[in-house]
């Protein structure tokens, strides 16, 4: 599990990104000044951090100073409430990977994890075939049966497809879709995952109001069980 180290001193900003971040599988690490965050970092070295500019005492510019110039290269995602060009600026320049100013968007904060996150992780495997009940997907050919009959599948359900089984057994939430097989440049809304989770069931399940494989998460999203 990843884990993101969010430094900020806002308690209720602090506790959503944490619930948000928790819903979305990362593990959450909470920092509530600069000095906190450097023993955080030291003890625990996580996958990510957001980082808050104006915290108290030591704040987020000195933490990116301290951190790059210990040659840590954990990514950082830096926020503020300022809006001047300059904090921006000297922000990058001490080594920030990416910079979102308050008010944000949460979910495009959660895409920018997510990319950051994603270059950090070595190439997966490529999955070239896989079989679950009576069902065979070959991704390099983009060819899908079902009892050996063919069954079409847009190149949309093909990475669905390709995504949930790569995750199988876990949760894998519609923003997380709408960002892996969509891009967060070109977001749909959640209920399109829906219409396209309820086609793959009608054309792979023996039962798509009973789905086998493809089942629904309340409140979290899907998980696939092939």
């Amino acid at each position: 599990m990843q884990k993101i180290l969010v430094v900020e001193d806002q308690d209720d900003l602090a506790h959503g990104l944490e619930i948000n971040f928790r819903k979305e599988g990362y593990c959450v690490l909470r920092a509530g000044t600069g000095e906190e965050a450097i023993k955080i970092v030291a003890q625990e070295y996580p996958d990510l951090i957001v980082l808050d500019v104006m915290l108290p005492g030591m704040s987020g510019l000195d933490v990116c100073r301290e951190l790059r110039t210990k040659a840590i290269e954990i990514p950082i995602i830096m926020l503020t409430a300022k809006g001047e060009e300059i904090d921006r600026v000297v922000g990058l320049e001490l080594g920030a990977d990416d910079y979102m100013t308050k008010p944000f968007s949460l979910r495009e904060l959660l895409a920018r994890v997510r990319t950051r996150l994603r270059r950090q992780t070595p190439p997966r495997e490529p999955l070239p075939r896989y079989r679950f009940g009576h069902v065979e997907v070959d991704f390099e050919k983009y060819i899908a049966t079902v009892r050996d009959e063919p069954v079409e599948l847009s190149q949309r359900e093909f990475d669905i497809l390709r995504l949930m089984i790569r995750c199988r057994g876990e949760v894998v939430t519609r923003d997380r879709l709408l960002n892996e097989v969509w891009g967060y440049e070109d977001y749909p809304t959640t209920r399109t995952v829906d219409t396209h989770i309820l086609k793959l069931r009608k054309k792979l399940e023996e039962d798509p109001s009973n789905p086998r494989f493809i089942v629904s998460v309340y409140g979290g999203g899907y998980k696939f069980l092939g």
